[in-house]
């Protein structure tokens, strides 16, 4: 038995060594070029996609979660604005208040990072009453979606744009 489980696990070590090889050999010669470029043109495609919307650095996407321009020994007060209101948002288009609920969204879960971490080091939150203006802006953007999508005409175009609501 135990033989068996020796030339089982050398089977198994030799195959996987045979297969690594292998594919080493063909990356190395580009014979799998033709399976991943059509991959690699919808994920650059994709990438270019992004990075238009793009409101922070381009190095890291995990840096999109903190506020990398301050540290929070600067005595100088956060400069920021209100809240968008309503009758602005009318004024925009389904594209434009669509990508502004994706900045408020960044905004957002950057500002709830940067308060978790410094509560986690037992440090004050600066201007705590910014998190609120985003979500009433992102509640906003909600609504003149919602009047638009009860205004459609069309039912089945009004339902969809209701579902694109919901999911936000």
């Amino acid at each position: 038995m135990l033989i068996l489980l020796i030339f089982y696990l050398f089977f198994i070590f030799f195959f996987v060594a045979e297969n690594i090889n292998s594919l080493k050999e063909c990356f190395s010669q580009g014979c799998l070029e033709g399976h991943f470029a059509a991959a690699r043109s919808e994920a650059s495609a994709a990438r270019a996609a992004a990075a238009s919307f793009s409101t922070t650095s381009k190095h890291n996407p995990l840096e999109e979660f903190f506020d990398t321009t301050r540290s929070p020994d600067d005595e100088k007060p956060v400069v920021y604005g209100r809240s968008w209101k309503a009758p602005e948002l009318r004024l925009k288009s389904w594209d434009d208040l669509n990508k502004l609920w994706y900045v408020l969204l960044k905004e957002e879960n950057m500002l709830m990072t940067q308060c978790q971490m410094l509560h986690a080091q037992n440090l004050r939150f600066p201007n705590p009453e910014r998190i609120p203006k985003v979500r009433k802006s992102m509640c906003r953007i909600k609504q003149v979606l919602t009047e638009r999508a009860i205004a459609e005409a069309d039912p089945r175009r009004s339902a969809e744009m209701k579902r694109m609501i919901n999911a936000l």
